[in-house]
């Protein structure tokens, strides 16, 4: 883990070493040692859910050996352990052509956000005329519920991944309407960042409930990677002091999109799908 972290760090990422732990222990690390030092020349990391997909991420080669075919050639390996399942993952504008070479076929799209929260006045107000939404601190008693939520919105079977999330994040927020569980978010530290996801609501008005909650526990910077169809809340993230750095494209390998997209806002981190 220490080695996945230092490569992260060669390549200006965070280090990220709670995030490591959890990708490693839910999934399957690959990586190839460097010859010339006690590290990593490459990394990558798949997590499965079941044979219907497998998300691929944290494909990392050192500075040093960039350039060389080493991405390329871990890819492949890992296309062809993953032996038919197909695969999905997050582009960057650099990896993206390695990735169409490769056969992948572009599906969507997420925009990074970052930035001081700050929200605004209308921000966690209850819309006239619906029953109340409660919004709470998550507890183990909401982990089946929020299993079931999870795997409706998403597609697939996420547990081995869900059940690791409350050591792993700060704070987890659900939101709740008439005793049904209709949203949840979490909140985890990434450098001098928090990083949130998974955000999955039942709309929008219901996300920003959500994000607003978490206004009170942190005055950290946010890192928030949502799906580009969802306006609305990119231009409210926007208003409430968030700015878009970066873009990536969703990519699939002989497979489809799953799930309910519009209430799939913001995924755990781009390496999980």
């Amino acid at each position: 883990m220490i080695a996945c972290a230092d490569l992260s760090e060669d390549r200006g990422w965070p280090r990220d070493e709670e995030r490591w732990a959890l990708l490693l222990a839910a999934g399957t690390g690959y990586g190839i040692d460097d010859p010339d030092s006690k590290g990593l020349m490459a990394s990558c990391v798949v997590i499965s859910y079941g044979p219907d997909m497998a998300a691929v991420g944290m494909l990392l080669v050192a500075g040093r050996h960039a350039r060389r075919g080493i991405g390329r050639y871990v890819m492949q390996r890992v296309i062809e352990a993953a032996g038919g399942t197909p695969l999905s993952l997050h582009a960057t504008s650099a990896g993206r052509p390695l990735y169409e070479e490769l056969g992948f076929i572009p599906v969507g799209r997420a925009v990074r956000l970052l930035g001081p929260f700050r929200p605004t006045a209308a921000s966690g107000s209850q819309p006239p005329g619906e029953s109340a939404v409660v919004v709470r601190s998550a507890s183990a008693q909401d982990l089946r519920a929020l299993v079931q939520l999870d795997s409706t919105v998403f597609g697939l079977d996420r547990t081995h991944l869900l059940t690791r999330l409350p050591t792993f994040a700060g704070h987890m927020r659900v939101a709740e309407q008439d005793g049904e569980l209709i949203g949840y978010v979490a909140l985890s530290p990434s450098a001098e960042n928090h990083a949130v996801g998974p955000l999955i609501a039942r709309d929008a008005a219901v996300a920003k409930r959500l994000l607003a909650s978490l206004a009170e526990v942190t005055d950290r910077p946010w890192r928030v990677d949502v799906d580009a169809r969802h306006e609305e809340l990119l231009d409210w993230l926007e208003a409430c002091g968030l700015r878009p750095s970066m873009g990536t494209t969703l990519m699939t390998l002989g497979g489809r999109q799953h799930g309910d997209w519009s209430r799939y806002f913001a995924p755990l981190s781009l390496a999980t799908g």
